[in-house]
């Protein structure tokens, strides 16, 4: 996260100074630092402080207050939300079939490059989650419900046991 303050105008930027620098300018309205072997003392309505986000953080600001977030998606990361997913939608269909809480379920799902990293990382966990006796990657699914995400789509069949 940067921050920087220029002079209004001005080429000069002390964008260099430490965030107890830009800190102090902005708690008591000026700053003192040397240049060129002088004395320099820029107030807060000589200068413009902005903030610039860094690729791949979110950063929010109140008052004195800034939180920054790493927002980058990695590639663990994009398997459990997958995983998550498959577990909402397969709960779905278990609500609309009308199965019972405790019903167990067989399910298979068409293989995919998308999801089937994340099957079988997470294949315990998807079967835990949704009592399933079982979960297999299939080539085709006969009468499945097909789930579509945002840039692709695959069938899944639930069958009570």
């Amino acid at each position: 996260y940067e921050i920087c303050a220029c002079l209004v105008g001005s080429e000069m930027c002390i964008r260099d100074r430490s965030q107890e620098a830009i800190a102090e300018l902005e708690k008591n309205g000026k700053y003192t630092f040397v240049l060129d072997g002088a004395e320099a003392v820029i107030e807060t309505t000589d200068v413009e402080i902005f903030s610039e986000d860094i690729p791949g953080w979110l950063v929010a600001n109140e008052g004195k207050l800034t939180v920054a977030l790493e927002v980058t998606v990695t590639e663990e990361l994009r398997r459990e939300g997958v995983a998550r997913e498959l577990v909402n939608r397969i709960q779905n269909i278990r609500k609309s079939s009308g199965f019972e809480i405790t019903d167990k379920i067989k399910v298979a799902l068409s293989k995919n490059p998308q999801t089937d990293d994340a099957v079988n990382e997470y294949n315990t966990y998807i079967c835990n989650q949704v009592l399933a006796n079982s979960l297999e990657l299939v080539d085709e699914v006969k009468n499945g419900t097909e789930l579509n995400f945002d840039d692709f789509s695959l069938y899944v069949s639930v069958v009570k046991e």
